[in-house]
């Protein structure tokens, strides 16, 4: 009965696109029966890759896809040859004590945190890591790690854990706080340690010429709001950004962060219209009013091929509806409304990500 107050939701919805349209079922009326038999399709496509790129490949249409391993955060490798992968940095703005990546210990983790450890990390790799010149240097060698690698960007979901405020600390404040554990820790002191990596993480980003994923909105929902990025973009201008969600429910406020900072902002649609269909073709339509239409991005965020086809199929039929009630209206002349789709659809990802359009010109 989990469902039964949730088929207005686009959480609903788009799973039931993809249901529809992959397995032929009516998502609305589904038998005991049916259920019984989808379970068993599904687990039964899943016994071959081939069931991957015929959903992805063929039926979503997606040339090259972005994934976040977070339960391998760093390992570097993808899993597909039509895959990019992010250098997900989350956990890394926690780096002050081994103590940080012991499994059950914070930060709303659900996997082994040891796989995050940048301790285990430096370890393996025969790298001493007892101040934090040291982490400062270690995190330095894992960008060269992760560039040689499949990583093409970075991504921060931080949102979920804490703040997006991220002030400018002095070093000599950040190391007094490296080596000591939470326990013996402020609040201040363990936020003025994560604030002070945060910037570095985000100058390494400019330097490794890797965009910066930061996820924004519906996370820690008083402490999301893209806004409070601004100081963090304003003073890194080399840095390109790509804020995701669309920062819901702060659309609007995202669209304002585009425009004053167009140069080295991109927004990602991503997840909106799965979260919700109007807000998304609300945001679409401002955004294109204030935002140059080469920085509007799209994804998805699923685990599954049919969760994946089924984003893909909701957020460009959000896009066509919003283009084409535009040329209805006499906005836009068809032509550059197509324009426009094939821009935030395609070419503008692979001016974000040039490895994309390598990768794509070598086949």
């Amino acid at each position: 009965h989990d469902f039964d107050n949730l088929h207005a939701t686009d959480f609903y919805r788009y799973m039931w696109l993809a249901f529809r349209d992959l397995y032929n079922i009516d998502f609305d009326h589904i038998t005991e029966v049916q259920a019984a038999d989808l379970n068993r399709r599904i687990f039964d496509n899943y016994r071959s890759t081939d069931w991957l790129y015929d959903v992805i490949k063929r039926r979503a249409g997606i040339e090259i896809m972005i994934t976040d391993p977070y339960w391998k955060r760093l390992a570097f490798q993808a899993d597909y040859p039509f895959e990019f992968i992010t250098f997900n940095v989350t956990n890394l703005i926690w780096g002050f004590h081994p103590s940080e990546y012991v499994k059950g210990n914070h930060h709303n983790m659900i996997w082994d945190p040891s796989f995050d450890s940048p301790y285990l990390y430096a370890q393996r790799r025969s790298v001493p890591l007892n101040s934090l010149d040291d982490y400062l240097e270690l995190l330095d060698q894992m960008f060269v790690e992760a560039k040689k690698g499949d990583c093409i960007c970075l991504k921060t979901t931080a949102a979920y854990a804490r703040t997006l405020y991220f002030e400018n600390v002095p070093k000599k404040r950040a190391a007094r706080v490296f080596g000591r554990p939470r326990s013996a820790l402020t609040p201040e002191e363990a936020k003025a340690f994560e604030d002070f990596i945060m910037w570095r993480l985000t100058e390494l980003s400019a330097k490794h010429e890797m965009p910066f994923q930061i996820h924004t909105g519906d996370a820690l929902i008083q402490d999301s709001n893209p806004m409070l990025l601004v100081n963090l973009i304003d003073g890194n201008p080399e840095t390109k950004f790509e804020l995701f969600h669309g920062g819901y429910p702060w659309v609007r406020e995202t669209g304002a962060i585009g425009q004053k900072f167009g140069r080295h902002v991109w927004i990602n649609g991503v997840w909106l219209p799965t979260i919700s269909y109007t807000t998304a073709k609300r945001a679409f339509n401002e955004w294109l009013e204030v935002i140059p239409s080469n920085r509007i991005t799209w994804g998805g965020d699923d685990h599954s091929a049919e969760g994946i086809y089924g984003e893909a199929e909701l957020s460009r039929r959000c896009w066509a509806e919003v283009l084409a009630a535009k040329v209805d209206r006499g906005e836009l002349p068809e032509d550059e409304a197509l324009k426009i789709g094939k821009q935030i659809q395609r070419e503008n990802a692979l001016e974000l990500y040039p490895r994309i359009r390598q990768r794509i010109d070598e086949r």
